[in-house]
């Protein structure tokens, strides 16, 4: 005979959230919500649209794993919920404010930390690690390294909306925002929705400094500097190098404008926060590194991942848009790069700090010997 006065268990699997939010905080994360694992209509369709307009520029992936990128079903078929998960990265500063240090590299916010894909997966597998002891059910863990869409799942389950610059936008953190997933076979209650809360704002939109939106909530990659300077292998054509600017990777404009910053925190994980008056390498000392010394000195974060020859191709643009006379001997050395991306793009850098008598000068003494037809077509642009 069963004892009716000892209190029922609840079903984890039906109610889970009394205690997985708990967890959910004690691991740093600042949001969570449940929603179903399958992708909307109207993100696959934009999915669809943005391939067929060739956006992704150089990003294969984005095109070779498109059918899995879908559906997550599609890429694990026994996935029936999602749990969102939200970690705030809030810079204590605007980062705007470092676009004015001409001399100095800047980075973008989220890059000037720990590599966010480490920290956030292995909080993540720690909650993941919890909630199938709790359940029993089977789970799978991402953090933007699979083909898997984050942020028409996140406003499913309620974290946010994605916003006319096509990232998240959170009513709690803005747009400073990591996500992480948590795909399960178990059937979980459903959070509500997020609406898009943009209104008819379109600050993120104007602000941009290559005009790579062609329409609110589409993104011409092609365009935008955090493609150009992180994904894009070769050389930046010239009509967005001014604009570049001293940004070397990665661009924060259109989520440092977003109003909704308003509600925004710092970070509470310090491996991930962005100090002001920091992290803001000089020009100076960068233009000095070789690979080894790149490699070390990014060593644990995002930078690293670009490689030294694209980096330094940023840092030379950048050394380009300084006004800093400086930096010459130091952008003239690359002129005997063996690399002849980062010839050009010395070329290009000393033509913006040299005036025309002096440029003229090293045009006659390295032109006749270049080989390489877009070295040799930079000298010419000059």
């Amino acid at each position: 005979m069963s004892d009716s006065s000892q209190p029922k268990m609840p079903n984890v699997e039906r109610d889970p959230r009394g205690w997985l939010d708990a967890i959910a905080e004690e691991e740093g994360f600042f949001l969570v919500g449940i929603g179903p694992a399958t992708i909307a209509t109207k993100n696959v369709s934009g999915l669809k649209i943005f391939l067929d307009d060739a956006f992704e520029g150089d990003m294969d992936w984005l095109r070779t794993t498109a059918a899995k990128r879908m559906q997550p079903k599609n890429m694990w078929p026994d996935a029936r919920s999602a749990i969102v998960l939200g970690m705030n990265y809030g810079p204590d500063h605007n980062p705007m404010d470092n676009l004015a240090a001409r001399s100095s590299g800047n980075i973008s916010v989220y890059a000037r930390g720990r590599d966010y894909h480490e920290v956030v997966k292995g909080k993540l597998k720690q909650l993941a690690s919890q909630f199938s002891a709790k359940t029993g059910n089977a789970v799978k863990v991402f953090v933007d390294t699979a083909p898997l869409m984050e942020k028409p799942l996140a406003q499913q389950a309620g974290l946010g909306w994605q916003g006319k610059h096509t990232n998240l936008v959170s009513r709690q953190v803005g747009s400073w925002l990591f996500l992480g997933i948590i795909l399960t076979d178990a059937t979980l209650p459903y959070d509500t929705r997020e609406t898009d809360h943009c209104g008819g704002c379109r600050q993120c939109l104007d602000i941009c400094p290559t005009n790579a939106f062609p329409a609110p909530y589409r993104l011409d990659a092609r365009r935008c500097i955090s493609y150009l300077t992180i994904e894009h292998k070769g050389v930046i054509a010239q009509q967005f190098r001014r604009a570049i600017g001293n940004r070397i990777f990665g661009c924060d404009d259109c989520l440092a404008i977003c109003p909704w910053n308003k509600f925004a925190s710092r970070a509470k994980e310090q491996k991930l926060l962005a100090k002001a008056g920091t992290d803001l390498p000089p020009l100076e000392r960068l233009l000095l590194l070789d690979d080894a010394e790149f490699r070390d000195y990014f060593s644990g974060t995002p930078v690293r991942r670009a490689g030294y020859e694209r980096f330094m191709r940023n840092v030379l643009i950048a050394a380009g848009n300084s006004a800093d006379t400086k930096l010459v001997p130091l952008v003239n050395a690359f002129l005997q790069h063996q690399s002849a991306l980062l010839r050009g793009m010395a070329v290009w850098a000393l033509s913006e700090l040299m005036d025309q008598q002096a440029w003229n000068t090293i045009k006659q003494q390295h032109l006749p010997g270049e080989q390489d037809r877009s070295v040799s077509a930079e000298w010419n642009n000059g």
